[in-house]
């Protein structure tokens, strides 16, 4: 298709695992790219083109694809819309062929990716050299479809149903952009942008179904979260509809709206909230206190609802289910307990000779972990008594003796991770991890995660780190085979 297609897909493969891991690392992302050659029959040689060129994908897989997209076009109603130049015209059809070719790949990759337990999504074709290029996503399905969703049509462009949609339709974006932008024309696009900056793009992109289409609402939570009223954090409920709304009760009304630009007033107004009773928002300005009737009530309807948790954090839930997280002004999914299959599964992997009652004792501990409100840090070591004996000077040495989940809660209970081995036997409380500092950092996230990530990616032994943040986030951060 082009000389460095395979430089561009390694670089679409990376930022797509960048992403995605910092929601879940259970989507496992995979990125290929197709080409239509425009100027050839479906039947023809070189018609259709795959990269890597030895993809389990054939060819022939994608050759009904332009029919399809013809049908497709015949079957849809079309809008008269008439244009002043020509130009304009002849690129609203082209984009509107794009178009067609974009779902029709996606409908002949709905029966592989299914047969597969994948899920695929597609970017719009960019004509490259003669080649109509695009970019394909597949993430795991179970994982995927794990999170909630609103029941909007997911093909809406401007709101997306889900945080994570939104997140993949952002990267499908970057890579468009990437293969439109003026080093395509020396073959060589870039993909260089910044993880978290493209999960708070995402971010907003999402925030545009609660807020009706309204732009902004997403900033002005993130600024009203990062203000503190007399010293203390800032908690409390806004809940998200139009005025004189059926299912909100009213308790409060303001005479005069405030803006929700206006961080200040709104994060006093805050401190209102309390149990039920929430603010009333129509995301452009609150104007009241209010709380939502019972589901049994008949005018009850699911609103969207903000929450503001703790300095700089906030969440999105709608009919009770959490849909985002926002975490120092970036998004996260949800987040769940520890998976026991990943769990088993990477414990397996680290050491394949261990015992059922073995991985299960360590199954038990990494989640009674997770139960730890102020968070913490279990360190899976086969070198825990060694580097106990190293870190003895930034840590509490203990008598070697078998941990519990009881006897693990109350150690948890003092800054620093607590150091066992693979056979469930503790060495150490309390130890300040050292490490390497490492370019898979993450600065929207604490100290605790970051030093776990340095530990683990400079040990030498095999290591896996179970990190709560205190923020509630989970991370199992296994080591790498050297």
């Amino acid at each position: 298709m082009w000389d460095y297609q395979s430089l561009f897909r390694v670089s679409a493969q990376l930022i797509a695992e960048g992403v995605f891991n910092l929601l879940d690392r259970n989507l496992r992302p995979e990125v290929f790219l197709v080409g239509f050659a425009a100027a050839r029959e479906p039947d023809e040689p070189g018609a259709v083109r795959l990269e890597p060129p030895t993809h389990r994908y054939a060819a022939e897989n994608f050759r009904l694809v332009k029919e399809r997209a013809v049908a497709l076009e015949a079957d849809t109603v079309r809008d008269v819309v008439y244009h002043l130049h020509a130009d304009d015209h002849d690129r609203s059809e082209k984009m509107r062929w794009y178009g067609l070719v974009r779902r029709a790949t996606e409908i002949e990759l709905r029966t592989l990716s299914a047969a597969e337990g994948r899920i695929s999504f597609c970017s719009v074709p960019v004509l490259l050299n003669g080649t109509l290029v695009m970019v394909v996503v597949q993430l795991a399905a179970d994982a995927y479809y794990s999170y909630y969703s609103l029941n909007e049509d997911p093909a809406s462009e401007s709101r997306p149903p889900s945080l994570l949609l939104a997140v993949v339709r952002e990267v499908l974006l970057e890579c468009t952009k990437a293969l439109r932008g003026s080093d395509a024309e020396e073959g060589r696009p870039l993909l260089d942008r910044d993880y978290n900056e493209l999960l708070r793009a995402a971010g907003r992109r999402f925030m545009h179904a609660p807020a009706g289409g309204n732009h902004g609402l997403y900033d002005a939570c993130n600024g009203v979260a990062a203000l503190r009223h007399e010293g203390d954090e800032g908690r409390g409920t806004m809940i998200l509809a139009r005025r004189n709304h059926p299912a909100v009760v009213p308790v409060l009304t303001l005479e005069a709206p405030v803006p929700l630009r206006d961080h200040r007033s709104i994060r006093k107004l805050l401190e209102m909230s309390e149990g039920r009773t929430a603010l009333i928002s129509d995301a452009t300005q609150v104007f009241g206190l209010g709380y939502l009737v019972e589901p049994t009530d008949p005018a009850y309807e699911p609103l969207f609802t903000v929450r503001f948790t703790t300095h700089y954090n906030w969440e999105l839930s709608h009919a009770e289910h959490v849909m985002m997280r926002v975490v120092s002004g970036t998004p996260r999914l949800p987040q769940r307990r520890i998976d026991e299959q990943y769990f088993t599964q990477t414990i397996r992997r680290m050491w394949p000779g261990m015992g059922d009652a073995t991985v299960q004792t360590l199954w038990e501990l990494g989640l009674k972990a997770t139960t730890q409100p102020t968070g913490t840090i279990l360190i899976i070591s086969e070198g825990a008594a060694q580097e106990a004996q190293r870190l003895s000077r930034q840590c509490f040495r203990v008598a070697p003796r078998f941990m519990t989940p009881p006897v693990l809660r109350l150690v948890t209970n003092i800054d620093g991770a607590v150091l066992i081995d693979p056979q469930g036997t503790c060495f150490a409380i309390g130890a300040i991890l050292d490490g390497l500092a490492t370019e898979k950092g993450d600065s929207s996230r604490g100290s605790r995660y970051n030093s776990a990530l340095r530990y683990v990616g400079s040990s030498q032994y095999p290591v896996l780190a179970v990190v709560v943040s205190e923020d509630g986030w989970i991370d199992l951060l296994p080591s790498v085979k050297k």
